[in-house]
């Protein structure tokens, strides 16, 4: 709990000085650990690509899409920070399903259950382990169906893995984002900065389950109806980031103004637009969407209690830059070495 009571001191000292130069914005950002963190995800792709017919898609999406008749099936799995298992064992496990049920919201998909690997060497960090997933579980309809066990490790990791379903023809993608698409952003602005880590936004635990599987099935749709053209949750990366993500794959760019970004009262909360921007959100998706369709995608989220809002273009630059009244200033070169590292493990030079 230490480390991040530091965290959260040494954010909140930097907040609510006015506005923030954007070329501070860019680099907080592009240095954020929940950003680095996923530079190796490259060299996994080039140790595991491999040609097989039923697999539509793989690394680079939210999750795996394995055809099966008219049906694709969506496989995910995410590990919890190790962090967060340390500051609050029942926030992690509720996590350990959150992201899991994102993962299939975002590919248009719906969940239908999970497994989960689970390594504790602590009885009490264990039981609010498994409270947490119990509670997400039964919150979003998702069964936890199996799994494995290590009851005897020295050291406390949960990871789930996930499988939903979509219609082939309607699955959403991360990869297929097209020049000239607005930048559409939805988040669930009714909710807390989480007591046990500044850098995630709470508005799910205390929700009825009707609220947040209206949520989930929003995605599914707009998938359905084609409305959007790619997308992806915002996770670990924030906002920014997982934008970024989901243009390295689209071999595509943007220009996206911050300014834009839909947000609670910042000054209340007593924290910046930087660190806002590198929230993981509670309920948050980051869409590609063909310009008229935007009114309508907005207001479906808007129905499901959820605030959306066109915040940039894609072109096709291959850099993400993020604009404000303090000037623009480019935060990712997609093409030169991108946040997966996808192209440099391509070329061999990673």
């Amino acid at each position: 709990m230490r480390h991040e009571t530091l965290t959260r001191n040494r954010e909140v000292g930097q907040a609510v000085e006015g506005s923030q130069p954007t070329a501070f914005i860019a680099e907080r950002i592009r240095d954020y650990e929940g950003v680095r963190r996923k530079h190796a995800i490259g060299e996994l792709v080039r140790a595991f690509s491999m040609d097989a017919p039923d697999v539509l898609a793989d690394f680079g999406e939210d999750a795996a899409v394995i055809q099966s008749g008219d049906q694709a099936l969506l496989l995910a799995a995410d590990g919890i920070w190790s962090r967060l298992m340390e500051a609050d064992p029942y926030w992690a496990g509720y996590c350990s399903v959150l992201v899991n049920v994102h993962d299939i919201a975002a590919m248009g998909g719906r969940p239908l259950a999970m497994v989960d690997i689970l390594s504790i060497a602590d009885r009490e960090i264990c039981d609010q382990v498994i409270k947490g997933m119990r509670d997400a579980s039964l919150q979003f309809g998702v069964p936890i169906v199996g799994g494995h066990l290590h009851p005897d490790t020295p050291y406390s990791v949960i990871d789930v893995a996930i499988l939903g379903v979509a219609r082939v023809d309607s699955v959403l993608y991360s990869h297929t984002a097209r020049e000239g698409d607005r930048v559409v952003v939805a988040l669930d602005l009714d909710g807390r900065i989480h007591p046990s880590c500044i850098l995630n936004w709470d508005s799910v635990t205390m929700k009825p389950a009707k609220t947040v599987r209206a949520q989930i099935d929003c995605l599914r749709g707009l998938a359905e109806d084609h409305l959007v053209t790619a997308g992806k949750d915002i996770s670990n990366p924030g906002v920014v980031g997982s934008l970024g993500m989901l243009l390295e794959v689209s071999e595509k760019g943007a220009v996206i103004n911050v300014d834009l970004v839909p947000r609670p009262d910042l000054h209340a909360l007593k924290i910046n637009l930087d660190l806002w921007l590198r929230m993981y959100p509670g309920m948050g998706f980051v869409l590609t969407v063909p310009p008229e369709s935007v009114a309508e995608v907005c207001t479906r989220f808007d129905a499901v209690g959820m605030t959306a809002a066109e915040i940039g273009v894609v072109d096709a630059s291959r850099r993400l830059s993020i604009r404000s009244l303090e000037g623009e200033v480019p935060v990712f070169d997609l093409a030169e070495d991108g946040i997966m590292r996808l192209d440099t493990c391509r070329d061999g030079r990673a």
